[in-house]
């Protein structure tokens, strides 16, 4: 049985001072999904950051079940730098279930997540390890400017982040995705995290620390298209509301009672009408409308209730979050 606590061992007061002469270890997490042509660039924009630094640097790349040549490229790129590591999943398991796969095989001080596909510039990162040197646990890397992005994904994404922060409550901070640095208590916290069906953002949220903030422009893809449809876009929205909020349940209790209370009060009118003028012949349109009406209402609420009950079987299921099929470096 799982303790109802986790504890982790940290100072008693004030920031954690990290070291400064090159002793402290990073680790890179990057899910690669059918991203050959992003590898190449994404490298050398990346080592052209990272080693300046004092830091000792890892490069974890999760190849989440790539049919094109990502794995031979990753394969190639291990061969050439030994700070690289490939773990390979034996399908595709999504990005939530790849990150975790890094986070879990990350054995560094502190961990990064970052997509490949260089919208979230590795020129950020030594100011992510500047504030992590500062004692945060937790820098986050804030987009002040999404104009790469189509204008339906910023003004889907401003909906989002609004309406799971109005019902949920735990709160993800805006604008914010994985890019972010964490420490080694963070991560540990989260491996202590049993959950199956994984919101990545909320997650992060969800064991707090003392966090910090820095704030970049988001570029534009260098290569490939992106993996997220409308449709995905859409599921990964209700995984984040249905995995951090009750909400949707506890309101369609209060639709209900509208509904029944209005109908009551429709009764009551047709009783009196009734009296008063007599029997007349009841209207079939406006019946028909109103079976209809409180048929749909009653499918959405068993949809609403199927969210919820869907993801209950797939927890209840404990199967692995993810597989891997063989590793490339490091201890594999």
């Amino acid at each position: 049985m799982n303790a109802p606590f986790l504890h982790i061992d940290r100072p008693a007061a004030g920031p954690t001072v990290r070291p400064q002469d090159g002793t402290a270890t990073v680790a890179l997490i990057v899910p690669v999904h059918n991203e050959e042509a992003a590898i190449g660039p994404f490298l050398r924009a990346v080592c052209a950051s990272i080693d300046p630094l004092k830091e000792t640097f890892e490069l974890i790349f999760v190849n989440d079940g790539s049919t094109d040549a990502t794995l031979e490229r990753l394969i190639e790129a291990q061969r050439a730098d030994p700070r690289i590591q490939v773990i390979d999943l034996s399908r595709n398991f999504g990005k939530e279930a790849a990150m975790t796969a890094g986070l879990d095989c990350c054995d560094a001080d502190a961990a990064i997540p970052i997509d490949v596909d260089l919208q979230d510039p590795p020129h950020v990162i030594p100011l992510l390890i500047e504030k992590w040197r500062e004692g945060f646990e937790v820098v986050l890397a804030k987009r002040t400017d999404r104009s790469s992005d189509s204008f339906v994904k910023q003004r889907s994404a401003s909906m989002f982040y609004r309406v799971h922060n109005w019902i949920a409550q735990q709160k993800i901070p805006h604008d914010v995705g994985d890019f972010r640095l964490v420490d080694r208590q963070v991560i540990e916290a989260l491996r202590a995290l049993p959950e199956r069906r994984r919101f990545m953002k909320g997650l992060f949220a969800w064991v707090g620390f003392r966090t910090a903030t820095v704030e970049y422009v988001r570029d534009q893809r260098i290569a490939g298209q992106s993996k997220f449809s409308g449709w995905k876009l859409w599921n990964f929205a209700l995984e984040g509301i249905t995995s951090f909020s009750t909400a949707p349940l506890e309101i369609w209790t209060y639709v209900g009672a509208v509904i029944s209370a209005l109908s009551f009060l429709y009764g009551l009118v047709i009783v009196a009408k009734t009296m008063v003028f007599g029997v007349d012949v009841p209207g079939y349109a406006s019946l028909l409308v109103s079976v209809l009406f409180l048929g749909g209402i009653q499918l959405l609420g068993i949809g609403i209730i199927g969210q919820y009950l869907g993801r209950v079987y797939a927890e209840i299921k404990q199967r692995p979050i993810y597989i891997v099929r063989r590793t490339f470096g490091g201890t594999g």
